[in-house]
């Protein structure tokens, strides 16, 4: 039942299914939304975790491109004649389905009927969204792929509205008899863990007729949502600069970040962010109205569902205490100060009297090392190692069988995902450039893809699918461990900084710009619940202050900088959402450290490595804080999130020394 809502409320907010698994990688420098029941866009994103959804001109045509290095997507459906039967399939359970209603609370066997049929239900809508969902990503022009999406959401929004009152009658049945129903019907028995959740949060359950009423505005509560995708792509009006190489350019979010990155120039990257700030800037008044519209949304299903408060609501769905997000805010502000002091490192190196924030993605040193692609799926290979034969073998199954689509060609949508389907296997998608950033990006993305695998391989359908609260921990660990082998594998200085620079943007952006994000989202949510007012100048105002709380005096803020809260997509599409990558990014610090580090005996490694791979096992089967707790793993504990500043630390002594070492050759 409760994926069933899940895949509603994604339809209403992202207008679409989401059985998927989509992650992303590179939030801060891209945010990372994942859960195996949760579509996370990974496109092209630049260090605020900004969606670039422009198509780049891609050269290489998916009919020159090895089988090897492309999706087997009949792995899913032959043909689409497969394809529709499974479809009637659906609608065939879609109209038995309420034909239950009035029955279930009196007949444990037809309660049992009917959550066998759902769970058939929820298969097949897996695969019949998910088949065309992925042709559309090879080719966003297959008007075939998109118009079988459009029926599929037509089809299970219409559905919605028939099936409000399961729930409400569910609980109807006293919770002891439904112990004992479970008790006594083996069937139900892979659904406990689901229909308990059930119980818990029965206080924020309506009515039957109510529910069906809010039904009905599913869709309309993701307008504001949609509004703001269509003004910063479709409508967005981007600005032109001229460089100091005389070249002129259109600013886009994708031109924005490889100026940023690549351009030594200060003066070029300031034009830069000048030029795309104000193409936010121009239409401010109307990011503000949109934003405004969706705290207020939230705040208005807070108060249908009676819930605490909006942090409450989006926290107790999966059991995380309002102590963790607070604490998180809390104890990364008292520890910035190795944010602080990368940043007056970066300004020395990098020679500037003035450090600004578009100066946070240049890089220190020229590397331009090119990674054909197998050679790169070896280094990742071999980085996970520690982890044993049995996983290594698994990722040698996920990048040999069509489960990755590597390369760019025309119309393929841009960055990278990995995405499950139960009972066929995951697809991963790749823009595989030859980058370090590449290389890094493969064994994130792998890290998803072996979660998924571990946990459909141990778990039945009901509880494979794992939050997003623990589903960026075995991307991280895997980048993590890529890190290790490749810094012990090299004693080429230029690449060893190039590592580190990689592993602290990573910390930088995926933690503290993470965390700062959660805590605007923080302060704007109770704005809205004490009856406050939103405005351009207050939200601008509060992520003012929040970049001088964080950053100290270290980075001149301009005045455009201050609306960055109109470009971060996941604040419109998905809020309190980006605090999950900062506790993800900790919790694998931990776990990386028992693993890997040599102060733990032999023994306390292997039961700490026995420990994760149960946690990447274990699926959807309990709440996320009780499967970290097993892996060993408290957010509650203030050591936990310092975890991470330590690392940092520790980064920037080997970051020092390098440099020097570099500067007396």
């Amino acid at each position: 039942m409760r994926k069933r809502l899940l895949i509603l409320a994604l339809i209403s907010v992202f207008g679409m299914a989401g059985h998927a698994y989509i992650s992303g990688r590179n939030m801060g420098k891209a945010p990372k939304e994942k859960k195996n029941e949760v579509l996370s866009k990974e496109d092209k994103k630049d260090k605020e975790g900004v969606v670039d959804l422009a198509t780049e001109d891609k050269n290489l045509k998916r009919e020159d491109i090895d089988q090897k290095y492309k999706w087997n997507l009949k792995d899913i459906y032959e043909s689409w004649e497969e394809w529709e039967a499974d479809l009637i399939r659906a609608k065939e359970l879609m109209e038995e389905i309420p034909k239950y209603r009035g029955r279930i609370k009196n007949d444990p066997k037809a309660f049992s009927e009917l959550v066998t049929m759902e769970n058939e239900l929820s298969k097949i809508t897996d695969e019949i969204y998910l088949y065309p969902y992925l042709m559309r990503d090879l080719d966003s022009t297959d008007e075939v792929a998109s118009k079988k999406l459009q029926e599929i959401i037509a089809i299970y929004t219409q559905y919605s509205a028939t099936v409000a009152w399961i729930n409400p009658e569910i609980l109807e049945v006293p919770k002891e008899t439904m112990i004992k129903w479970i008790d006594e019907n083996k069937e139900l028995e892979e659904h406990r863990f689901h229909i308990m959740e059930l119980y818990r949060l029965q206080g924020h359950v309506l009515d039957a007729e109510k529910e069906k009423l809010l039904s009905y505005y599913g869709q309309f509560m993701g307008a504001p949502g949609d509004i703001y995708k269509e003004l910063t792509t479709s409508d967005i009006k981007w600005n032109e600069v001229e460089l100091s190489t005389g070249e002129k350019t259109k600013v886009t979010n994708s031109v924005y970040s490889k100026i940023l990155s690549t351009n030594k120039n200060q003066e070029d990257r300031k034009k830069a962010f000048e030029a795309l700030y104000t193409a936010y800037g121009d239409n401010e008044n109307t990011y503000a109205a949109i934003y405004r519209s969706i705290l207020q949304k939230s705040y208005a299903t807070v108060q249908a569902r009676g819930y605490d408060s909006t942090l409450a609501k989006a926290l107790e769905g999966n059991k995380i205490p309002v102590e963790v997000y607070e604490n998180l805010i809390k104890v990364t502000r008292k520890n910035t100060q190795p944010l602080q002091r990368y940043v007056n490192l970066r300004k020395k190196l990098l020679g500037l009297d003035e450090y600004h924030y578009y100066d946070n993605q240049v890089t220190l040193v020229d590397y331009n090392r090119e990674f054909e692609y197998d050679e790169a799926k070896e280094l990742v290979l071999k980085s996970v190692a520690p982890l044993g034969d049995e996983y290594v073998k698994g990722m040698e199954k996920a990048v040999s069988q069509g489960w990755l689509d590597v390369y760019e060609t025309p119309n393929k949508r841009s960055g990278a995902y990995s995405l499950g389907i139960y009972g066929v296997h995951p697809y991963m998608l790749l823009n595989y450039n030859g980058t370090l950033d590449s290389v890094f990006t493969l064994g994130h993305e792998l890290g998803h893809t072996m979660h998924t695998m571990l946990s459909s391989e141990n778990q039945p359908y009901s509880t494979h699918g794992y939050t997003i609260f623990v589903a960026e921990v075995a991307s991280t660990f895997n980048e993590r461990l890529l890190l290790d082998n490749m810094l012990k594998n090299t004693e080429d200085p230029i690449e060893r900084i190039a590592l580190i620079e990689q592993s602290l943007g990573n910390v930088v952006g995926t933690y503290f710009i993470q965390t700062l994000f959660a805590d605007y989202e923080y302060q704007v949510h109770k704005i809205v619940e004490n009856g406050g007012a939103i405005t351009p100048d207050i939200l601008s105002g509060i992520m003012d202050q929040l970049f001088k709380d964080y950053f100290g005096d270290t980075v001149a803020i301009d005045e455009l900088q201050k609306i960055i809260w109109a470009r971060i997509p996941h604040f419109y599409n998905s809020p309190y959402y980006v605090y999950q990558y900062a506790t993800c990014f900790a919790s694998s610090a931990v776990l990386h450290d028992r693993i890997t580090n040599e102060k733990y005996t032999k023994d306390e490694r292997a039961e700490a490595l026995n420990r994760y791979l149960d946690l990447l096992k274990s699926g959807g089967s309990d709440h996320p804080m009780n499967q970290l707790k097993k892996a060993g793993v408290d957010l509650t504990e203030t050591e936990t999130i310092e975890a991470v500043s330590k690392d940092m630390n520790a980064l920037l002594d080997i970051l020092e020394k390098e440099m020097e070492n570099l500067g007396k050759k």
